[in-house]
């Protein structure tokens, strides 16, 4: 469903916007589809909303692409009109929601897919009732603890996106995103999370890493997730540089297309750029042909003709060399 939203958020024109939040934070939440039992009439119901949830946002989603193209030919729709449609579709579902949880008030599922859905449709606030009631409801389910951990990780306190994440952990150790979601707060707020922990920022790294670590094991094949475990090591000084290069070897590992392995190759080389392995760092720099990174290539090929240089009158201090991160990964597209 996060294509979707890349058309619903575009076409909405909502007079009350959600409160801006950090890019870092992964979207991780989810809700099993799964029927318990198919002669329970509230699961019965709540499937078919379920797929008329998910039909609704193929049609916004669809809408607005179309409308767009309509734009380029200037013919498009009104984003008034547009924007009711939407509104009126999107409300259809809503109904159907409430009037299954005004007949099944106890019905966790339905709460927790009521809460997808309205997050889906940026209404956090509203969503995160929801979450709250699957959570009293059936405390023993650990996307409801995660899903309150992806909103305290937004908007504080992140004492309770600590304690939710590791209680999702607590129930459902083998799934990775709940992993990945409390490694992200751990290393993005890492201020609070050594008071949390009473750790020391090394001692904090190495905790998120950890848990990232975790989170690959549980998903080897998950290049993004292998991507925002290598990018971590940008912000940890010194550069701890045989691991760094280490996780970026094992994105490409996971990488499912050129685009994909290139982006890695540039990172690759960025590393090696600032450790002096400078003909490593070519022959990456090399490889990469794809036009979305010309830009990227170039600058490489600047900075490694520059270290070059320098290299001639001093030698560099692999272990203080500052990286900043570059967004060369195509599975964020």
């Amino acid at each position: 469903m996060n294509q979707l939203l890349i058309g619903l958020v575009g076409a909405l024109v909502a007079t009350n916007q959600p409160q801006a939040v950090s890019n870092l934070l992964q979207q991780n939440a989810g809700v099993s589809v799964s029927i318990p039992d198919p002669n329970d009439p509230a699961e019965k119901e709540l499937h078919q909303v379920m797929i008329d949830d998910d039909a609704a946002l193929d049609e916004v989603d669809k809408w607005t692409r179309d409308n767009n193209a309509f734009a380029a030919q200037g013919a498009s729709e009104s984003s008034e009109r547009l924007n009711a449609r939407i509104r009126a579709r999107l409300d259809e579902v809503r109904k159907k929601y409430q009037a299954l949880l005004q007949r099944y008030p106890d019905f966790a599922r339905g709460h927790l897919a009521y809460a997808s859905f309205l997050n889906n449709i940026n209404e956090e606030e509203a969503a995160f009732v929801e979450n709250e009631k699957a959570c009293k409801l059936d405390p023993k389910n650990p996307a409801a603890w995660n899903n309150l951990g992806l909103y305290y990780g937004e908007h504080g306190p992140l004492t309770n996106a600590y304690v939710d994440f590791a209680k999702a952990i607590e129930l459902n150790p083998n799934e990775s995103v709940y992993y990945q979601n409390l490694g992200l707060v751990v290393y993005v707020y890492r201020k609070d999370a050594m008071a949390y922990y009473h750790l020391n920022e090394p001692q904090v790294f190495d905790k998120a890493l950890g848990l990232y670590q975790k989170a690959i094991q549980l998903a080897p094949d998950n290049f993004p997730l292998a991507t925002d475990y290598a990018e971590n090591y940008y912000g940890i000084r010194p550069l701890r540089t045989n691991d760094a290069l280490a996780a970026w070897t094992n994105a490409l590992r996971t990488a499912h297309n050129d685009a994909e392995r290139e982006g890695v190759y540039i990172h690759l080389a960025r590393i090696k750029i600032a450790v002096g392995r400078f003909d490593e760092a070519r022959d990456h720099l090399a490889a990469v042909t794809n036009p979305i990174y010309a830009d990227l290539k170039a600058r490489g090929e600047r900075n490694l003709a520059a270290h070059e240089n320098a290299a001639t009158n001093t030698v560099p201090n692999a272990s203080t060399n500052a990286i900043s991160p570059v967004n060369a990964s195509a599975s964020h597209e």
